[in-house]
């Protein structure tokens, strides 16, 4: 059997794939990016392992053989799922492999924010601190998790790790359901209008769609509190960029933590590139899924996927 590994270095070259060859034939590139590169690297393939190339009928026209997609990523916005459907061509994707450590960023963000840990930490490392004759300082005022209230968008599987860490560090905790279809039961669902008014804390986890593109507009943004911290460690989309360099630069909101953002790598047209205030904008380059536990773990997952794919079991596919 035929294996294409078109982006390996989407999940590091610190993390090992070895373990793929077990089914065959591996051939590895290190990023695929073009149509192009794609239907000339695939043409050959039983099993395509991918992560943003696009799979889709211009790119996989050529390549008959192909019976398996796994993906390394829970996302499969890159493949078609009707056309790989149409020729039998099985999608899967890796799930929860990363939950832990996306929580875990949403609170490194917030908390450094919060804190305004960028701005003590230059304060000591410029000999501020040094030169000073008493034994602290607390210039830039900043304020406790506990007794806040921290809204969710996104009551999925790093949602919910969320909220248990927002409410294991004293916080009242409420959600909005984009669909209206949340069947999550353990904390207070609101509407929109009463997530982004009560918020101190909003983080977001949902994934793009049509109901959550720019679902932070300016307009959200007016409406939440003016000490309020926004992290998205969701999709890029899901927060108008523009809308909210105007927000942070008008003080409508205190200050956000993105690890996402519209178009990526960051635009230099991207009017938030201009922000360099880290206590007010810290954006990180989309790695709060990257973890090398759980970088590891996703390799693993497509390793199952594909031997049970093998054994003729359906296990993560998203287009049975």
């Amino acid at each position: 059997m035929k294996i294409v590994i078109l982006e390996r270095n989407s999940v590091g070259t610190d993390v090992s794939v070895d373990c793929i060859s077990d089914f065959g034939e591996v051939t590895v590139y290190r990023n695929t990016v073009t149509v192009e590169e794609v239907r000339e690297r695939v043409k050959d393939a039983d099993v395509i392992i991918a992560n943003k190339s696009p799979l889709r009928e211009e790119t996989l026209k050529d390549a008959p053989n192909v019976k398996l997609i796994c993906e390394f990523a829970t996302g499969y916005d890159n493949c078609d799922l009707d056309y790989c459907k149409s020729r039998g061509i099985k999608v899967t994707n890796v799930v929860d492999y990363c939950t832990g450590m996306v929580a875990q960023h949403t609170f490194a963000l917030a908390l450094a924010l919060s804190e305004k840990l960028p701005h003590y930490d230059s304060y000591v490392k410029s000999g501020e601190y040094s030169a000073q004759d008493r034994f602290s300082n607390f210039d830039l005022p900043f304020y406790e998790l506990e007794g806040k209230t921290w809204g969710i968008v996104g009551m999925g599987n790093i949602g919910r790790r969320v909220a248990r860490i927002a409410e294991a560090m004293g916080c009242r905790v409420i959600f909005h359901s984009v669909t209206g279809r949340s069947t999550c039961t353990e904390y207070e669902q609101v509407d929109k209008d009463t997530l982004l008014a009560e918020s101190d804390f909003l983080s977001l986890h949902c994934p793009l769609s049509d109901l959550t593109r720019n679902f932070i507009d300016a307009d959200a943004l007016k409406k939440m509190k003016k000490a309020a911290v926004l992290i998205n460690v969701a999709r890029g989309r899901v927060v108008d960029n523009t809308a909210l360099y105007e927000a942070l630069v008008k003080g409508e909101i205190a200050a956000a933590g993105l690890d996402v953002v519209e178009n990526e790598p960051l635009e230099l047209s991207n009017p938030l590139s201009k922000l360099k205030d880290s206590n007010q904008l810290i954006i990180t380059p989309h790695l709060a899924w990257a973890s090398v536990e759980a970088r590891t773990r996703c390799v693993q997952g497509a390793y199952e996927n594909i031997a049970a794919f093998l054994q003729g079991e359906a296990r993560n596919v998203v287009n049975p």
